[in-house]
């Protein structure tokens, strides 16, 4: 297993397929085929990676010998000493054995690293899996937030924080 930073039209274009993958196939049943749709347009595009990582963005590639398997996205708040994971995501096929994990463990590595005092993150109200998986790690769940992104769409999401020692 290997977590790179994402640097390369490549790696790029191999995000942007993840998220076509595990996106149609994880949040179809929750949000909805366009809502999906317009989502990974918006966020999860190839000239939307391209501009987050222009804007500061970090992305990261887990990958096992073959082939990658998930990604990452971290946004610093340096000011605020508090790390956001923008974006974790396993490809279905490869859940269960252990590669969410191991970028959270990263995250938190390089959260300590950078001196961040939380890491936080947004997760849809009814993806219960997640939300268990991310209690499971430690988060808790500290505030709701509904943001209108556009085209009649909504993100209904809880705020998920880990403090950090």
């Amino acid at each position: 297993m290997t977590i790179q930073k994402a640097t390369t039209i490549a790696d790029i274009q191999t995000i942007e397929k993840l998220a076509h993958k595990i996106w149609n196939a994880h949040y179809v049943p929750i949000i909805g085929q366009n809502q999906v749709d317009f989502m990974l347009e918006k966020f999860q595009s190839f000239d939307a990676i391209t501009s987050q990582i222009k804007n500061g963005y970090d992305y990261f590639l887990i990958s096992d010998a073959k082939k990658a398997v998930g990604y990452l996205c971290l946004v610093y708040n340096y000011s605020k000493k508090k790390l956001m994971i923008s974006k974790i995501y396993v490809d279905t096929n490869e859940r269960g054995l252990g590669y969410g994990k191991q970028l959270i463990d990263f995250t938190i590595r390089l959260a300590k690293e950078k001196k961040m005092k939380k890491i936080w993150l947004t997760v849809n109200k009814n993806n219960n899996n997640s939300i268990k998986w991310y209690q499971k790690l430690n988060f808790k769940i500290t505030n709701e937030v509904v943001m209108d992104i556009g085209n009649n769409f909504v993100m209904d999401d809880y705020i998920m924080e880990l403090q950090l020692n």
